[in-house]
């Protein structure tokens, strides 16, 4: 019998694949489970129209998506952070602060599960990070990490030089 998947199904094929199974397993398995129906010349018309509808669609999202790419490719996000002496920072930069910064400052609105930061940032300096927009997009984000200055540092500082210069 020739059937069209609906579903995913293991060891069988993918959703839209078009099968010849056994009667009985398709009849006592997946008829009744909804994973396939019969390829009969309407279904197969229905699914030549679905598929070319998903075609659409990815065009119209790899679109969006190279557009977005553009956009990002020209920016670079610098965050100041809270670091030691020897540029260790105090916590770490995560995909999810540089997701907030990159909206904050630029208005870009990516889910923070498409930045790929293999680990987090734990240091000052310098970083290019791969941002996955769609599967066949890809763009690089350059992020700066600066230490922040701390207000009460900088009037220790201006002190001791203050009073270095009159000594």
């Amino acid at each position: 019998m020739k059937i069209i998947l609906q579903t995913d199904v293991d060891k069988l094929g993918m959703e839209g694949d078009v099968l010849e199974v056994a009667d009985g397993y398709a009849r006592n398995y997946l008829f009744p489970r909804q994973l396939a129906v019969q390829a009969t010349p309407s279904n197969l018309k229905q699914l030549e129209k679905k598929i070319t509808l998903r075609e659409e669609q990815k065009k119209q999202e790899i679109e969006i998506a190279n557009d977005l790419a553009a956009k990002i490719q020209d920016v670079t996000v610098v965050l100041r952070v809270k670091a030691g002496e020897k540029g260790k920072l105090y916590g770490s930069v995560t995909n999810s602060i540089i997701a907030a910064k990159l909206e904050e400052e630029e208005g870009i609105s990516i889910d923070r599960r498409k930045i790929d930061l293999r680990e987090p940032i734990k240091e000052v300096g310098f970083y290019t990070i791969n941002i996955r927009l769609h599967q066949e997009v890809i763009v690089e984000l350059n992020v700066q990490v600066e230490a922040e200055v701390d207000e009460k540092e900088e009037e220790k500082k201006s002190e001791g030089e203050g009073e270095a210069a009159e000594a």
